[in-house]
């Protein structure tokens, strides 16, 4: 668990003692002090953090039927399987993955995949 606690009028972390082992033994594994490690980590949280609210605020950006394509994309379907799950032509399917591309600056259907990598489309896939 984390939390903050002060000492000499600083505010400092604090950290349960599981989480403050794993921390030791992997700046040992590095061969970097402790404070080194926690600034790397906390500095990639934050980078991760402000990547997946940019991602999230470009996701709402599409239409819904964009992010239904996109979606069923992202699940691994073909664009006819797409259209015919949709009800939509090929065309059309296409039409919204270009869209879709080009809202989060990608520049095919595997990137689309890549960037939302991990995101949960199980609603989709009913």
């Amino acid at each position: 668990m984390l939390g903050f606690r002060t000492v000499a009028g600083r505010h400092i972390f604090s950290l349960d003692d599981n989480l403050h082992t794993a921390l030791v033994k992997l700046a040992d594994q590095e061969q970097r002090s402790v404070e080194e490690v926690q600034a790397d980590l906390l500095a990639a949280a934050m980078a991760q953090r402000q990547t997946h609210g940019e991602m999230w605020k470009r996701w709402q950006s599409l239409s819904p039927r964009e992010q239904d394509v996109s979606a069923l994309a992202c699940l691994g379907y073909t664009n006819r399987q797409i259209a015919a799950r949709l009800g939509i032509s090929d065309e059309t399917v296409k039409t919204h993955v270009h869209n879709a591309m080009m809202k989060y600056s990608l520049h095919g259907k595997s990137e689309l995949r890549m960037a939302l990598e991990g995101w949960d489309f199980s609603e989709w896939d009913k």
